[in-house]
């Protein structure tokens, strides 16, 4: 079943308090005394909730061995992620399973992934039926007021743990100093809870590793930083725009737009694929082929899967159908161009990235800053004018006729024609 968007942030609330007792249990059992085990102060395991949201939204066609194994792929995914981002922004490993057989660096391993596959299975099919259920029993104005009210406690109490985390305890110090008396008091009270958030986090995680993080000066972009991978997301959404538009002239004979956007030949799915990719796997650009192209396999696989669900319960739009091609799985992927995620993986990593890289790094600093933001703001626009002109395609194609100025703007430049020449594949759905 699909779900609206008051739904999914019910779900995402709840699977983050019921992961919280669970991680809470767990550890209580472990340690035998009781540890609050979210990554936040509250009774929250927002990576929990996560999860749960994304697979409500991308596996809820799916049934039975391919509910199991999508839920596994995503969750161990998105494990894999969270990772690597508690170890870059807190400097610290939260758990490790270096111990176990199969893991990757700690992060995620297989036996962990397959449990994650048999909760997801549990959630996708029984859980969330009863917990929109439950949902539903509630009057609708209170219901969507507890949603709010949770988001908003949920939301204080991440970025103030952040904020204690990631180092205020500096400009703290700097406060002790003022001649103000309250504004001591409150440095000192500042002090005071970070350290108890800090004391807590250690004693919940008793795995914490501390790392040696290092800072990069004089070239831009080096590494595999915020600028590196908005400047990686362009040129993957430029040459997979043109790698399938050639595709498409050897195979259909026809020259063909496969822009996912209405200004420029960028394909959003290839520009987000390859940014995502380097950005996760980058500490693995040198292992062997084999090991890139089965992560690229798998991760290509689920994230154009989620992609085609996603496009299709925003836009009502099928961009891909892949049902006439063996071994696809509801014509939203199938198994040979989740073979060609991997092939590309192989390629972008050990062809591709080096050469791209060495470019983007001979940018001076200040140009890159400056180009990067202006991409940024470019694209944002031309998101947004795709969308509009998407809208009002399906809106013409109900007979709506133009009662605002935005559609009144988007009849007079991208009819009907126009976006059918941008979106030749494009099919609407009910």
């Amino acid at each position: 079943m699909q779900y609206t968007g008051y739904e999914l942030l019910w779900l995402f609330l709840a699977y983050s308090f019921l992961g919280w007792v669970l991680e809470t249990a767990a550890a209580a059992v472990k340690q035998k005394k009781f540890v609050n085990r979210g990554m936040i102060n509250g009774p929250f395991c927002i990576i929990y909730g996560t999860a749960a949201a994304l697979m409500s939204v991308g596996l809820h066609e799916v049934t039975g061995l391919w509910l199991f194994l999508g839920s596994a792929i995503y969750a161990a995914s998105l494990e894999w992620i969270a990772g690597h981002l508690i170890e870059k922004y807190y400097r610290e490993r939260w758990w490790d399973y270096s111990k176990i057989r199969w893991n990757l660096d700690g992060y995620i391993c297989l036996s962990m992934s397959l449990l994650w596959g048999v909760l997801g299975f549990v959630c996708i099919k029984w859980g969330n039926p009863l917990l929109v259920k439950l949902y539903g029993i509630v009057p609708d104005l209170l219901r969507k007021a507890i949603v709010w009210i949770l988001l908003a406690a949920l939301l204080v109490d991440a970025l103030a743990t952040y904020i204690l985390l990631t180092g205020k305890s500096g400009y703290l110090d700097r406060w002790e100093a003022a001649d103000n008396r309250f504004e001591q008091v409150s440095a000192r009270l500042g002090k005071w809870i970070s350290t108890q958030v800090e004391k807590r986090i250690h004693n919940a995680y008793q795995v914490v590793e501390q790392l040696e993080m290092e800072e990069l000066f004089g070239t831009f972009a080096e590494g595999c930083g915020f600028y590196k991978v908005v400047w990686l997301f362009f040129a993957g959404a430029f040459l997979g725009d043109i790698t399938e538009t050639i595709f498409c002239r050897i195979t259909a004979g026809v020259w063909m737009s496969r822009s996912s956007v209405v200004w420029g030949p960028f394909s959003i799915v290839w520009g987000l694929a390859i940014a995502l990719v380097t950005a996760m796997l980058y500490k693995y650009r040198n292992r062997s082929e084999g090991f890139l192209f089965l992560a690229g396999t798998f991760l290509g696989g689920a994230y154009e899967y989620f992609c085609s669900v996603f496009t299709e319960m925003v836009f009502g739009t099928v961009f891909w159908d892949y049902s006439e091609i063996p071994f696809n799985l509801g014509g939203r992927i199938n198994l040979l161009y989740c073979f060609f995620w991997g092939i590309a993986a192989v390629v972008w990593f050990k062809c591709c990235y080096p050469f791209i890289s060495r470019m983007i790094e001979k940018l001076p600093v200040i140009l890159g800053k400056v180009s990067t933001w202006a991409l940024i703001l470019f694209m944002c626009c031309n998101i947004t004018v795709s969308c509009m002109a998407l809208a009002r395609y399906g809106e013409r194609q109900e007979g709506m006729a133009a009662a605002s100025d935005w559609q009144t703007w988007t009849d007079a430049h991208f009819p009907d024609e126009r976006v059918e020449r941008i979106y030749p594949n494009a099919i609407r759905v009910e």
